[in-house]
């Protein structure tokens, strides 16, 4: 999706980038091994099959990407300098839903096993969700998770507040939903209905150089 293709979302421990050419090499690394490639139901690619799904996804307009780059305690964070710090995983936003093109399904992945349950991936959650609220016109997202996978299951539930709206015995998955409503404020935190304030997120937006951007 070109609409993020120069956005930056940097929050207290994660920073969101756009998928860019020089990710290519480290992702696709990241996406030859079983564990990853079964946690999200891919298949391998080589390295040119890479770089062609990047330049796709870039300019599909139903795909929204964001790569998961770490914030160390205390960084500085610029637009000169966040394109250097590490790959840890991606998130995504998928409009697939042509009766609803407000709805959107979520998925994310910490490929880093150093950087899992350190409450990153809920920060990238919720700043996506923001994000695609106040950016992109989202006001509802679904997210569709294994039935093995119960510690994704319950930070959903629990810390998000989605609910589960229905389960394929066939996929052996769940599907939850969150409704998002409410006054989005000059703070980037999802309204202030009740409910919403599961989904607050702090983070500030940065607008990276055209000249930074292997587009």
């Amino acid at each position: 999706m070109r609409a993020n293709e120069r956005t930056a979302l940097v929050g207290e421990k994660c920073l969101l980038v756009p998928y860019l050419k020089r990710h290519v090499d480290h992702y696709n690394k990241w996406m030859q091994s079983p564990e990853l490639l079964e946690m999200t139901a891919s298949e391998p690619l080589t390295l040119t099959e890479e770089y062609e799904m990047q330049e796709s996804w870039h300019l599909d307009e139903e795909k929204c990407t964001f790569i998961i780059l770490a914030r160390e305690p205390g960084q500085v964070v610029t637009a000169e300098n966040i394109l250097e710090q590490k790959m840890v995983g991606d998130v995504n936003l998928f409009f697939n839903d042509h009766d609803d093109p407000h709805s959107a399904e979520i998925e994310i992945m910490i490929a880093e096993p150093d950087y899992r349950r350190k409450g990153m991936g809920l920060e990238a959650i919720r700043m996506m969700i923001n994000y695609a609220r106040q950016s992109l016109g989202t006001n509802k997202i679904t997210a569709k998770i294994s039935t093995e996978n119960k510690g994704s299951i319950q930070l959903f539930l629990t810390q998000l507040g989605f609910v589960q709206i229905s389960y394929s015995q066939i996929f052996e998955e769940v599907t939850l939903e969150k409704v998002l409503s409410g006054k989005v404020n000059t703070s980037n935190t999802v309204g202030e209905t009740p409910g919403q304030d599961m989904l607050q997120s702090h983070f500030e937006t940065l607008e990276l150089d055209l000249k930074d951007l292997d587009l």
